[in-house]
């Protein structure tokens, strides 16, 4: 492949396209076999675990509940978004504070999902410090937490829980994989489907214009410097950890230490802004300052012993660029793409199906109920989808809007009744205000 936009002659516009669509294809074409093929392990896990299996072993100021607190959330592919409601859920339903933050600490990092697409781009190395990694920096956050925020005397309720819909009774083998494929897909890749873009583009990009190797030897992009510069990227930037892996798998490229971009994959999948903001709202400062340490100085510490110990890292793609290359990996990169088209048309329909007050006004027939209830929790544009998805399919509701900036959800219909709202609300994952 062609290396940067003057370093081999590419000088028109049209070139430098070809060649930019050319690296799109190529990353999308190593990445999708195994990110489809962790959206189906994602969907499995989510038909097998019980949907309130977690909140019944997390209550009390235990280590061994941090333990099984990181060991539920490490497989979960949720982001650092997404994942800030449950973890307040657990908290809230009688989790101790070092259970919430190993979980909000590990679960982001990793996933099914991230782990199968880690393993393909940059190598099964990586892919296994990077759990290990998760892991450890879950169970310090948790037990630092602990020890400075214990758990009041009988602080906690009991969980209660919240069975899940068509739960009841036996499911049919069909009805089984119609479970997890959509879960799978609609919910989990439809969830990061604008961050993976994200990371694709940014990946073809960085390949584009950055020769493979011109960072080598540039002291900014090597050991400590080049880490402590990708976590004052990643821990205010919001990126999903499938989404960030085509972008470290470029810079790998480009030349920086795998172990700066093991700093990026975990600070930047595991923080943000909102998520920061959002828990020092919800745990208080002290947590939230042990939450932040934790990333900071766990990645900074696994970075440098990855760059340290694991001498001979496997290029990022050789893994697998062989099976991409073949009408698996172009298969796979037409099929995800698909997706992201269908996503994307299905989030403009959604947008304008929103009920406003005119447009519910003017439709024929008796005006219908609205009602509006506040939301706690809601931190970014997919929690909002995720929700309005939930109130849309309650019997009576002709349509529904949520708003992550205002933090409340609107819902028109016939025979609405807020004790069913506000209970859809829950069973999402979030409270009502």
């Amino acid at each position: 492949m062609a290396g940067g936009l003057g370093d081999n002659g590419v000088t028109s516009m049209t070139d430098w396209f070809s060649h930019f669509i050319e690296a799109l294809w190529s990353v999308a074409a190593e990445l999708s076999p195994w990110l489809l093929l962790g959206c189906v392990l994602a969907g499995l896990l989510h038909v097998v675990v019980p949907a309130d299996f977690i909140r019944h072993h997390l209550g009390g100021n235990r280590f061994l509940n941090v333990v099984k607190a990181v060991l539920f959330g490490v497989p979960l592919p949720l982001c650092s978004c997404s994942v800030l409601p449950a973890g307040l859920a657990l908290k809230k339903d009688g989790a101790s504070d070092g259970a919430a933050v190993g979980f909000l600490i590990s679960t982001p990092q990793t996933g099914v999902d991230s782990i199968t697409v880690s393993a393909a781009v940059l190598g099964w190395p990586f892919a296994v410090l990077k759990v290990v990694a998760a892991t450890v920096t879950g169970l310090a956050g948790g037990l630092l937490t602990n020890l400075l925020v214990p758990v009041p005397p009988h602080g906690g309720a009991p969980a209660t829980a919240v069975p899940r819909p068509g739960a009841h009774g036996p499911r049919r083998p069909l009805q089984i994989v119609t479970e997890v494929l959509a879960y799978g897909f609609l919910e989990i890749l439809g969830s990061i489907w604008k961050w993976l873009l994200f990371g694709l583009l940014v990946s073809a990009l960085v390949t584009s214009l950055v020769p493979a190797q011109s960072l080598t030897g540039k002291v900014w992009a090597q050991g400590f410097p080049g880490m402590l510069a990708l976590l004052a990227i990643g821990i205010p930037l919001y990126v999903c950890t499938t989404g960030s892996l085509p972008i470290a798998a470029a810079l790998v490229r480009a030349g920086m230490s795998p172990g700066a971009a093991l700093v990026f994959l975990m600070a930047g999948p595991a923080t943000n802004a909102a998520t920061i903001a959002a828990l020092w709202r919800g745990l208080g400062r002290r947590v939230t300052l042990v939450y932040v340490g934790t990333i900071a100085v766990g990645s900074l510490l696994f970075g440098w012993l990855f760059d340290a110990v694991v001498q001979a890292v496997p290029a990022a793609g050789t893994a697998c660029h062989a099976e991409a290359a073949g009408w698996v990996g172009h298969l796979s990169a037409a099929g995800l793409f698909g997706l992201c088209a269908y996503f994307g048309w299905r989030d403009i329909r959604a947008r304008r199906a929103v009920c406003s007050a005119p447009s519910c006004q003017a439709a024929a027939g008796p005006a219908p109920e609205r009602l509006e209830v506040p939301v706690r929790g809601l931190t970014c544009p997919n929690c909002a989808r995720k929700l309005q998805g939930a109130l849309a399919a309650l019997a009576g509701v002709t349509a529904a809007a949520v708003s992550h900036e205002a933090g409340t959800a609107t819902v028109a219909g016939r025979g609405l009744r807020r004790e069913a709202v506000e209970k859809a609300i829950r069973n999402a994952g979030f409270e009502p205000g």
